[in-house]
């Protein structure tokens, strides 16, 4: 039997990233995308709904992340999902779904293709990188405001 396990979004982020390092040193930066869905209902009205889904970004990734995100940044995610379950601080079970980043494209931070034509080097020098990929990691220990089970 096959399995695909295969996400891509495209949104904006909710909040500036957390970037925090695990004991062994390796980054991490968590944040969260928004996408919109408009609808018509039978009736005729419109409709708008947001989600909102968890990245997990590690390694370079995550720091590329923390640097160059903030919140409001679009970006374009690609990754696979995952859930994670721990016991929290209060005893009760908790369990999250999360996406763990392949790929994040950072969207509308670049050089204007005006600048880029007419030779702004240095504009083009400090721009954030288009896109970053770095296999993932292990599981990043749980956060707090994470949903109970």
């Amino acid at each position: 039997m096959a399995t695909f396990n295969k996400v891509l979004l495209l949104g904006n982020l909710t909040r500036d990233p957390e970037l925090r390092y695990i004991p062994s040193g390796t980054a991490v930066t968590t944040f969260t995308v928004a996408t919109n869905r408009a609808y018509t209902l039978a009736s005729g009205e419109k409709r708008e709904e947001a989600c909102f889904v968890r990245v997990v970004a590690w390694g370079r990734q995550a720091e590329l992340c923390g640097q160059y995100l903030s919140k409001g940044s679009p970006v374009f995610v690609e990754g696979r999902l995952q859930s994670r379950s721990w016991e929290g601080p209060d005893g009760q079970k908790r369990s999250t779904i999360e996406v763990v980043a392949q790929t994040v494209q950072f969207l509308g931070k670049g050089p204007k293709p005006s600048e880029e034509m007419a030779g702004a080097s240095a504009a083009k020098d400090e721009a954030a990188p288009a896109s970053v990929e770095e296999p993932p990691q292990e599981a990043p220990p749980p956060v707090a405001g994470d949903v109970p089970f």
